[in-house]
């Protein structure tokens, strides 16, 4: 766990003096020190949260899904812990309500709410499009379905925030791999085109997988790609988009690319254009 430390502990066995203590770490939570320069981040602040309890407390939440490997979390938000009778101290939400045993995980030593377990409590918990980014991100690291999440969801159909966790698995596609991927495909959904498949392999002429698209009707093969700052501004990034671009062609897709901006600014002519391109593949009107 590195840099993080339980300064009972780390005195006892002699790793820190008591004056090292008090000038060179700060502390995050009772007991619980980083050093002065320590950048904490989701899974660092699951780390100290858990040391607090006594490394009895159950992660939950974005700690959760922190310690699961899921990215896009954000650095500021409170660890999340359950199974833990305290009050919630600054930095730390404790959360009550049952959690069954096979709902429960342990990962690098700490328990922590299961990959599905972890999707329902984010699904009720959070607004519904950041609900349906992190759920995405969590289900694509950890090749878990969206039907394992609802299987938890069958039981606490009363649960506060469950039809909110039902519009977002409705929603959530695993195949997402970026939060801007997710709000693309949310635009599309939510404008009227018809649903899109992600992260569709397109094989070359001896039947090699050469590329995968973002998302896309492999029917009409018409694909809608999110191109990041990086595809603008690095050279090779750029480069290797040309390269991409032309194979993809060969392979008769056409795709629609989307900026960072046009994402932002410009959803009805995203919308607008992807239609465009799904008449001219032969979609019917």
């Amino acid at each position: 766990m590195g840099d993080i430390i339980m300064a009972t502990e780390a005195l006892a066995v002699g790793a820190v003096s008591r004056y090292a203590l008090q000038t060179r770490y700060r502390k995050l939570h009772q007991n619980v020190y980083v050093p002065v320069d320590f950048t904490l981040d989701a899974p660092s602040r699951a780390v100290a949260a858990w040391l607090w309890s006594g490394r009895s407390a159950t992660l939950a939440g974005y700690s959760a899904a922190a310690v699961l490997g899921s990215k896009w979390l954000p650095d500021d938000a409170p660890a999340e812990l359950a199974r833990i009778r305290h009050p919630s101290p600054p930095g730390i939400l404790i959360h009550t309500g049952a959690i069954a045993d096979d709902e429960v995980d342990v990962v690098d030593g700490m328990t922590c709410t299961s990959v599905a377990r972890t999707c329902y409590d984010i699904g009720r918990r959070r607004p519904l499009d950041t609900a349906i980014i992190q759920i995405d991100a969590l289900l694509n690291v950890t090749n878990v379905g969206v039907v394992r999440v609802r299987s938890v969801a069958e039981r606490y159909p009363g649960a506060r925030g469950i039809r909110r966790l039902r519009s977002a698995l409705d929603l959530a596609d695993p195949g997402a791999e970026s939060p801007q991927e997710t709000r693309l495909r949310l635009l599309l959904v939510r404008g009227g085109v018809p649903r899109p498949v992600t992260q569709i392999p397109v094989a070359d002429e001896r039947g090699r997988v050469r590329r995968r698209i973002d998302m896309g009707w492999p029917q009409w093969k018409v694909g809608v790609e999110y191109d990041g700052e990086q595809h603008w501004t690095n050279p090779e990034d750029h480069e290797n988009d040309i390269v991409r671009l032309e194979f993809l062609a060969s392979r008769r897709w056409t795709i629609v690319r989307v900026s960072a901006r046009q994402l932002r600014y410009r959803g009805p002519e995203i919308i607008a254009r992807t239609w465009a391109a799904l008449y001219r593949a032969g979609y019917p009107r």
